[in-house]
């Protein structure tokens, strides 16, 4: 009798190897990726290879110091999700000991420190990005304005230069190159209207800046597009269930909706926060993660309602403009507790529920 195998999470049931499972996600990723490097630059791709690089290498060390194949676990690309996921929530031209340092932490201290995948209780690129947002605040939020709102053109050279060096090849600084004609630097669209209502200015006066369009946040309406259309696809391959990510972004919706009708002058639409910041990314990409997140479906429907609830509060009361990162690591907590409670009943059991 051959030895029963008992494996821990992700488990998944199509027919593809957990490798072209992971495979298949950093591929959904590719439409707003490109989105990404059109508005943003070519630094987004720096941050990507460099945050790859640095899992790959670190995971090798730890499993060569845990004594385990590393054949196997590299080839999984579980580290290289983990790491393109960070790299797409770092700005583009930050320098590049920030992405090393978060993609660090995110894979020997997060994901091989608890045992490796399946094992660690909170999401490795979330965990990471939280410590660098806490930890350097200053270059986490100096993100580049589209590239339509650019005052100077930035050659490949000059991200390179800024990315290693912290100074262009005609030597100005990243504060120069984010800044204005009136010396102004332009934030992102949820942290510019954080900013404004700080001054006393209502939503639809900070509204009228040109970091905003009709629809959404210049350039960032595209790139969520992007990620919604790449989470489509997952769920329409049956890659990811929808529970999480419609559940997320149903109650975000919601919670907008209700704001404006409560204080018009101070809520923001309910367009403008699904297409701005890391929403979409957040709801098909993150907190669908399947060793962190919830297992049941109805668990999946009360994580996902409560990280997009998590998400409005934190963005129209906290401190920070973006949330989803805070969201899903404090869901990732509560997550054994939903699994109890939303255990499905067992086959033939008679007893009251």
């Amino acid at each position: 009798m051959s030895a029963l195998k008992v494996l821990s999470s992700p488990h998944q049931h199509s027919q593809k190897s957990l490798s072209q499972l992971m495979l298949a996600v950093c591929l959904a990723t590719s439409l707003g990726l490109l989105a990404q490097l059109y508005f943003f630059g070519i630094g987004v791709l720096i941050q990507i290879v460099l945050a790859i690089s640095t899992a790959l290498a670190c995971e090798a060390l730890v499993l060569k110091l845990r004594k385990r194949p590393l054949n196997t676990t590299l080839k999984d690309n579980s580290a290289v999700l983990s790491a393109l996921l960070l790299a797409l929530c770092i700005p583009p031209l930050a320098p590049w000991w920030v992405i090393v340092i978060g993609t660090f932490f995110a894979i020997v201290f997060v994901k091989q420190l608890y045992g490796g995948l399946g094992a660690n209780i909170f999401n490795p690129a979330m965990a990471g990005y939280v410590l660098l947002l806490i930890s350097f605040p200053v270059q986490m939020t100096s993100w580049l304005p589209p590239a339509e709102l650019m005052p100077i053109q930035l050659s490949f050279i000059d991200q390179l230069s800024l990315v290693f060096t912290g100074s262009s090849s005609a030597g100005l600084s990243l504060e120069q190159v984010r800044s204005g004609i009136d010396g102004v630097t332009m934030a992102t669209p949820l942290d510019t209207i954080k900013t404004d209502l700080s001054k006393g200015l209502t939503v639809s006066e900070s509204l009228a800046q040109p970091i905003f369009t009709s629809f959404a946040g210049a350039g960032w309406q595209w790139v969520n597009l992007g990620y919604l259309i790449g989470g489509l696809y997952l769920i329409k391959a049956r890659l990811i269930n929808w529970h999480i990510p419609v559940a997320m972004l149903s109650s975000l919706g919601l919670c907008a909706v209700v704001g404006i009708m409560i204080d018009p002058d101070t809520s923001a639409g309910p367009i403008l926060h699904l297409f701005s910041g890391a929403t979409m990314l957040g709801a098909f990409f993150i907190a669908t993660d399947p060793v962190s997140a919830a297992t049941t479906n109805k668990g999946r429907l009360i994580y996902g309602a409560a990280i997009g609830i998590l998400v409005y509060l934190i963005r129209t009361y906290g401190g920070y403009p973006d949330a989803v990162a805070f969201a899903v690591l404090l869901l990732n907590m509560a997550v054994p507790l939903i699994d109890f409670y939303t255990q499905p009943r067992v086959y033939g059991d008679t007893k009251d529920s």
